[in-house]
């Protein structure tokens, strides 16, 4: 696993003193749907910041607040040590920002995206060159430089897209779904990048809503309908907000197996292709469960108790919610 507990150095290490951003009671109406409703958090130099939740929860919305994109309706808050309301305007040249949808473009080639975004970003002409190159190396492109954009893979796209977004070396890099739609290895391979530029002082702000990734962020905030509802490390919300068991359970009939444990009210997930069952003590309900399956007609495979994953954590979080 990437991230600060499996590179070495540890969060703790590496952080200078300060806040980064910073926001109290941000909220954002449209006319009566409350899309961000009172969040107040704050992001540190030089840490991962993720901000986890499904699709809808309203973490593009605060990302856009945050980066001068949109005005809030209520509440206050800094990024950079700039106003969100009164210096929009200086957040915007202070910041890297890659939205969900690449915002490359597909009729130019490589090498002409980088060069539009290092004017767009102002990079001074004595340092486009040395900045180009470093960003087709970091996109693994150098050689592809003249080939045209829209016909690289999802995963160099996505490189590319963080190199035009860095180019003018920002001490604050906002991230909105960057990995969303694609391949697992070329998810893996960008959170190295992500890792890499907060070792060296970057202070990276990531929404996703993949679960998964969470543990590569050094602290998180969980949002659910436009609230916060956790905030904390990886370990922290594990221990802090998982007070029960969790069960992983391998069956022929996960649908099957899902209702059955349901009607007995034993509350579980599917993830995969496996079931994660909550319950208040593992030892005891091993046996339950696989009688209750059993008896059902469902073949149980395999049951145990695992340590929670974060989604485990979340799907708790909105069920008390």
């Amino acid at each position: 696993m990437i991230g600060s507990r499996g590179m070495g150095q540890g969060p703790t290490e590496k952080r200078s003193n300060g806040i980064a951003v910073k926001v109290e009671n941000l909220t954002r109406t449209f006319k009566d749907f409350v899309a961000v409703d009172r969040i107040s958090l704050e992001v540190k130099k030089g840490e991962i910041f993720g901000f986890l939740g499904p699709n809808g929860a309203g973490k593009s919305t605060t990302i856009r607040m945050l980066t001068g994109l949109l005005m809030p309706t209520a509440g206050n808050g800094t990024v950079g040590g700039f106003d969100i309301i009164a210096q929009s305007e200086a957040i915007k040249k202070n910041i890297g920002y890659m939205s969900q949808k690449f915002s490359l473009y597909d009729d130019l080639t490589v090498e002409q995206n980088i060069n539009f975004f290092s004017g767009i970003y102002t990079v001074p002409q004595s340092k486009k060159k040395e900045r180009k190159e470093w960003a087709l190396r970091m996109a693994g492109l150098t050689d592809r430089r003249g080939v045209l954009t829209r016909t690289l893979p999802g995963g160099f796209k996505q490189r590319l897209a963080l190199g035009c977004a860095i180019l003018h070396e920002p001490p604050i890099l906002f991230l909105d779904e960057p990995t969303s739609g694609v391949d697992p290895v070329s998810r893996r391979n960008f959170w190295k990048l992500i890792y890499e530029m907060s070792h060296a002082g970057t202070t990276v702000f990531v929404t996703t809503h993949y679960m998964d990734e969470a543990d590569y962020c050094d602290r998180l905030a969980l949002i659910y309908r436009g609230k916060i509802i956790a905030e904390g490390t990886p370990s922290e919300l594990r221990r802090e907000y998982m007070v029960r068991d969790v069960l992983e359970i391998e069956v022929d009939k996960i649908v099957e197996a899902m209702d059955v444990l349901y009607r007995n009210r034993i509350e579980s997930a599917i993830f995969g292709s496996l079931l994660h069952a909550t319950v208040e003590n593992a030892e005891a309900a091993v046996p339950e469960i696989r009688k209750i399956l059993t008896g059902s007609g469902i073949v149980v495979n395999r049951i145990e108790k695992i340590v929670p994953s974060l989604e485990d954590v979340f799907v708790t979080l909105i069920e008390v919610s």
